[in-house]
């Protein structure tokens, strides 16, 4: 294990072909996506008003150096932390900071680890104390959108399959679906092809064949589509201040359908936590 989760980047090609993988790479990410579900698991708990979003970090690096493994996100690209903490109207990338959680805020936590040269990348919502009924339903159409675009990944079907799957209940729910982040390809690399639209149309984009691994990762927004990023080059918020609320699974195709490898152990899919 290197001390820079991505000095070993460099040596493995990006060469914008979609890679189909073996057992050895399922294995492995078995094992990555197992821990990085493990963090999230590991701080139900802990998300609770008076909390600050750097505490949460700070425990996701402690989890994953004690479990041997390093936060893919600390240094990539400049970032600084060792996850991501997405408040309310903020649809990705949310730098943690010192700033304590309140009753009724709704959070995305995403974090990825590098096992053994395995990313393993997951996030999901968590509530802070009691939440309106107008954020516990765009949590909850949120998972099931994920869950329906997942169910559509078996060989022969379409990247197309999963995005339209998404948008079609997000949108029968009166939600829109973020068209300015993607899922995408992992493995040994953290960001590889393809890209992973959340919208779309059936029967389009490349067919999904065995051994391809990737996230689906839906940001979903109660108001309109839109999103700017703040002036930190990171932090994306909703451009009419609406709540947005995401969840992310890495899977793998199989021969007959699909292997979810950021299942959460305990249980603990979607929030509320029951």
């Amino acid at each position: 294990m290197t001390d820079h989760p991505h000095a070993d980047d460099d040596l493995i090609e990006r060469d914008g072909v979609i890679k189909r993988h073996g057992p050895e790479a399922f294995e492995g990410m078995r094992k990555a996506g197992h821990l990085a579900a493990s963090t999230l698991d590991m701080l139900v708990d802990f998300v609770k008003p008076g909390v600050t979003t750097q505490e949460i970090d700070d425990r996701v690096r402690r989890y994953f150096l004690e479990h041997g493994a390093v936060p893919a996100t600390l240094f990539y690209k400049g970032y600084t932390k060792s996850s991501c903490t997405s408040l309310n109207h903020v649809v990705c990338h949310g730098i943690p900071n010192d700033k304590p959680l309140k009753e009724g805020d709704i959070l995305n936590i995403d974090v990825t680890c590098r096992l053994d040269g395995w990313h393993g990348d997951t996030s999901r919502m968590f509530t802070v104390g009691e939440v309106r009924r107008k954020a516990e339903r765009l949590i909850e159409v949120t998972y099931e959108s994920l869950m329906r675009g997942l169910a559509e990944v078996k060989p022969g079907n379409t990247f197309g399959d999963i995005g339209a799957a998404i948008q079609e209940y997000a949108e029968s729910q009166r939600c829109s679906v973020v068209r300015d982040f993607c899922g995408h390809g992992i493995g040994r690399l953290f960001h590889d092809a393809p890209n992973v639209l959340h919208f779309g149309d059936r029967g389009t984009g490349d067919r999904l064949e065995e051994g391809m691994i990737f996230t689906v990762e839906p940001m979903l927004n109660d108001g309109k589509p839109f999103v700017k990023v703040l002036n930190d080059g990171w932090t994306a918020v909703t451009r009419d201040k609406s709540l947005s609320a995401q969840f992310e699974h890495t899977v793998g195709v199989t021969e007959t359908g699909v292997e979810i490898f950021t299942l959460s152990p305990a249980g603990y899919h979607c929030p509320p936590w029951r």
